[in-house]
C-alpha cells in the first residue's frame, strides 16, 4: 500500500481500495476479484453467495438493538473501464493499477483509476469489517459487468434479500444525491465492404489530445468524438483531393467518448504527379485541422494531429462504393445529445455515443451506446441506426438493454441522507437525476417497493486516463455513510 495513502487512511477504505487495485478487474475479467470477495467473506465469517456471473452478495446481521430495523442494502460494481495512454505497456489482463497520490487526489499511472466503482467495493469491505459500528442487517451486493450494460445486475437472484433501503455507491459528486437515471442499450452496426488493389504512397493521420469522457456523465460537455471528427476530416478532405482509404480506427469502449482516432490513406500517382498530390493533401489536412482546432478551442484545447509518411507500393484499399457507404454512415449517423429534458432543466434526456469504430478486412463496425430517460425515444434512436445501416446493406444488433430508474417522490431514505448531510456540512444537498445508467433501475425492478438513492465521493474524468478521486471527499462520504446506516431511519 502506498505509504502516503496509508497515512491518510480511515477505517481501512484505502487499504481495501489498494488491495482491489492490485487485481485486474476489467469488465468481463472479474473472476479473480470475485474470488477475492468470497475469500473476504469467509475470513470475516459472513453469509455469502457467488453466482455463475461472479456477482457476490454478503450479509452481516444486525447489531444488538437494531434487530427490528429494516435491512439496508449497500451496492456497487467490481468491474472498471480499462483505458490507458497510447504508449503504455500496461496489460489490464494481468497488471494491477499503479496508484499515485498527488496532494488531495488519488489517480493512476497512465491508466484509468477504477474509482468507478472500486470506491464502492472499498466502502463495503471497510463497513462489513467494522465491529464498532451499530447497524441493522446489512446486505452487500457487488456486481459484475456493469460497464458493459449492467449485465451482472440483470443476472442477480435477490429473492432471499430483505432490504427495504438501497444505497447505491456509484455516484461521483459528494454534495449530490441521485434519485433517478436514464435507461440504455448498446447497438452494433456492421457494414460489409469490398477491397481492391491500388498503388501509391501510404500516409497516416492521427488525431489525439481530446478529453474523451463518460458517454453519459460527460455527454453534455460538448467534447469531440474522435472517429466522428476524423470522418469529418476525410469528408472535407476529399472535396479537393483524391485518395483511397486503407484502414481507420477510433475508440475502444462503447461507453467512453473516444479521444483518439487514426486513418491510413493511399495517395495514387507516380513521380512528380505523386509528389504534387502529397503536397496538396498534406496542405489541405493542415488547413482543415487548424480550422477544427480554432472551432474547438474551448471544448478541446488539447486537440492535436500527426501526419506520417509510410511506405510506397501496392495496398488493398476500400472499393469506392464501400468507401462511399462507410462515409455516409459515419458522417450522418446521429451522435451526442439528441434531446434535453422538458421537465428537469439542464438534464440530458436522450443521447448516442459512437464509442467504437473500426475497419476490418471485409467489414466496418460501428458500436453505439444509447441512453434515454424515455423508453420510446430510446428505441426510436435504435431504430434510426437500424434504418441507416440496413439501407446501406449492413447488419444491426441491439443488446445489453437496461431500464431507467424512476424518481420516488416519498423517499424516506433520501430525506434521511439529506438531513445528515446538512447537519454535517451546514449545506443543502442537491437532489438530481443523471443521464448515465445506474444499476438502481434493474435492482428496483427486482426489489419492488425498495427505497433507493445513489451517492459517492468527488470523482473526476471517470472512464479516462485523467480519472482521479478526491481523498478528503472519499473519507467524508464514508463517514456520512456510517451515520446513514447507524442512525435509524424515521419518517
Amino acid at each position: 500500500m502506498n505509504k502516503t495513502l496509508e497515512s491518510l487512511d480511515y477505517k481501512g477504505i484505502f487499504k481495501y481500495f489498494s488491495e482491489i487495485s492490485e487485481i485486474p478487474r476489467g469488465s468481463g475479467n472479474e473472476q479473480a476479484i470475485s474470488n477475492y470477495l468470497v475469500a473476504y467473506a469467509k475470513a470475516h465469517k459472513l453469509e455469502y453467495t457467488q453466482d455463475s456471473a461472479y456477482n457476490v452478495i454478503m450479509i452481516k446481521e444486525a447489531t444488538p438493538g437494531y434487530e427490528e430495523e429494516p435491512a439496508i442494502i449497500l451496492q456497487g460494481h467490481m468491474d472498471m473501464v480499462c483505458e490507458k495512454v497510447k504508449d503504455a505497456t500496461h496489460d489490464f489482463l494481468k497488471d494491477g493499477i499503479k496508484l499515485v497520490v498527488d496532494g488531495d487526489f488519488l489517480h493512476a499511472d497512465g491508466t484509468t483509476l477504477g474509482g468507478d466503482n472500486g470506491v464502492a467495493v472499498a466502502y463495503i469491505l471497510a463497513m462489513l469489517s467494522d465491529e464498532t459500528l451499530s447497524h441493522p442487517r446489512l446486505e452487500a451486493i457487488i456486481t459484475t459487468d456493469e460497464e458493459m450494460g449492467l449485465n451482472g445486475a440483470k443476472a442477480l437472484d435477490l429473492s432471499t434479500l430483505k432490504g427495504k433501503y438501497l444505497i447505491n455507491l456509484d455516484s461521483e459528486e459528494e454534495d449530490c444525491v441521485l434519485t433517478s437515471c436514464a435507461g440504455g442499450m448498446r447497438c452494433n452496426c456492421t457494414l460489409p465492404i469490398q477491397r481492391v488493389e491500388a498503388k501509391g504512397k501510404r500516409i497516416k493521420i492521427s488525431l489525439g489530445g481530446m478529453q474523451g469522457g463518460h458517454s453519459g456523465a460527460d455527454i453534455h460537455k460538448n467534447r469531440a468524438n474522435a472517429p466522428k471528427l476524423l470522418g469529418r476530416l476525410l469528408f472535407d478532405l476529399r472535396q479537393e483531393n483524391d485518395f483511397d482509404l486503407i484502414r481507420m480506427q477510433g475508440g475502444f469502449k462503447d461507453n467512453v467518448i473516444p479521444r483518439e482516432a487514426e486513418a491510413e490513406l493511399l495517395v495514387a500517382g507516380e513521380g512528380n504527379d505523386l509528389k504534387e498530390s502529397l503536397i496538396s493533401i498534406k496542405n489541405s489536412i493542415d488547413k482543415l485541422m487548424k480550422g477544427y482546432q480554432q472551432e474547438l478551442s474551448a471544448s478541446e484545447p488539447g486537440l492535436k494531429y500527426v501526419l506520417e509518411d509510410l511506405d510506397e507500393g501496392s495496398h488493398q484499399v476500400m472499393h469506392p462504393v464501400s468507401f462511399e457507404k462507410m462515409m455516409f454512415m459515419l458522417v450522418n449517423m446521429p451522435n451526442g445529445i439528441q434531446e434535453m429534458s422538458s421537465y428537469i432543466p439542464g438534464l440530458v434526456e436522450s443521447s448516442l455515443n459512437l464509442g467504437i469504430f473500426n475497419t476490418e478486412e471485409d467489414h466496418v463496425t460501428f458500436v453505439d451506446a444509447i441512453r434515454s430517460s424515455l423508453y420510446n425515444y430510446k428505441h426510436y434512436m435504435s431504430n434510426q441506426l437500424n434504418y441507416m445501416i440496413s439501407f446501406l446493406g449492413g447488419d444491426f444488433n441491439e443488446y445489453a438493454e437496461y431500464p431507467g430508474w424512476e424518481y420516488k417522490p416519498d423517499s424516506l431514505l433520501r430525506e434521511h441522507y439529506k438531513r445528515l448531510y446538512q447537519e454535517s456540512t451546514g449545506k443543502e444537498m442537491r437532489v438530481e437525476a443523471i443521464h448515465a445508467g445506474l444499476e438502481c433501475g434493474i435492482l428496483s425492478e427486482k426489489l419492488p417497493g425498495v427505497d433507493a438513492i445513489s451517492i459517492g465521493p468527488d470523482l473526476f474524468d471517470v472512464h479516462t486516463v485523467e480519472e482521479r478521486m478526491n481523498i478528503p471527499s472519499a473519507i467524508r462520504v464514508y463517514q456520512l455513510l456510517e451515520k446513514a446506516v447507524s442512525e435509524k431511519i424515521r419518517g
